[in-house]
């Protein structure tokens, strides 16, 4: 694993993320989004100039690492992390919250933003994310499809209906108050992300989501909800698929059932949510 970042120009700490991105950094996964990448990357340093960008290449063969490369020879605000070889999203992220803490001190970067590549998570909901960790005073921030305003457009039946499935059995089988607990779209606390990482993270798939909103909730943390709304991808292929799903089923089955026999309770919510 490799990485090539740009020159760091500190900011001032805060206790919640400036309106404009200053001290926020957004983690960007990639694996063949050559087509998506260059689009999500100017919308979200036209939406929120302020933040940093760092893009997480998992190994494309498409040359998406290369181009994500390009850009940040171009612009000082984006840096890559080379990910090889491919090891799935939960390991993706994993590394990449790891190397931020290791390059970024906490008074330059107090706050960390997990974002799809291929446009499904739009920067222009990047705004109410940070305001909601202002006003809310919350330690995670969730882009929400299943909250009031929230929606999701262009995704076929059953992918909607896998998706709420989802959602329902988790929330039921681990006890979690959060509407939207496998969406990607997220922003996190730094301390609050360093004290949930801290013991390993084996989950690969998309449950890797549930399993650190599990932990922050777990851990008493504030979370809070916020409506986007999340449009499927115009360009690429989807990385769901049933090896995913089966993850996600055993691993969630496993968590509840441990939780249950240590006897584990819910822990406080923000009223919002």
């Amino acid at each position: 694993m490799s990485a090539s970042r740009s020159q760091e120009i500190p900011v001032p700490a805060a206790a919640g993320p400036a309106a404009d991105g200053s001290g926020v950094l957004v983690v960007v996964p990639t694996y063949d989004e050559r087509l998506n990448l260059p689009g999500i990357v100017e919308r979200v340093l036209g939406t929120v100039p302020g933040v940093r960008l760092l893009v997480v290449d998992d190994g494309s063969p498409d040359g998406t690492g290369e181009l994500a490369d390009g850009l940040a020879a171009r612009d000082d605000r984006i840096a890559v992390l080379h990910h090889r070889p491919k090891r799935g999203l939960g390991a993706a992220y994993v590394d990449a919250f790891a190397h931020v803490m290791a390059t970024h001190a906490a008074e330059d970067v107090g706050w960390i933003v997990q974002m799809d590549a291929d446009g499904s998570h739009a920067p222009e909901d990047l705004p109410s994310l940070l305001a909601a960790a202002r006003t809310g005073s919350a330690d995670l921030v969730l882009g929400s499809r299943y909250v009031p305003g929230g929606r999701v457009v262009n995704w076929p039946w059953y992918r909607n209906a896998l998706s709420r499935s989802a959602n329902v059995y988790s929330r039921r089988a681990l006890r979690l108050g959060i509407r939207d607990v496998t969406g990607g779209y997220r922003l996190f606390r730094r301390e609050v992300l360093e004290t949930v990482t801290a013991s390993p993270v084996s989950s690969q798939g998309y449950c890797f989501q549930v399993d650190l909103a599990f932990r922050v909730q777990r851990a008493g943390y504030t979370v809070r909800e916020v409506p986007i709304v999340f449009t499927e991808r115009s360009a690429g292929a989807s990385k769901m698929s049933g090896t995913v799903v089966r993850e996600a089923l055993w691993r969630i089955t496993a968590w509840a059932v441990r939780d249950r026999l240590t006897g584990r309770r819910r822990t406080r919510l923000d009223p919002a949510t």
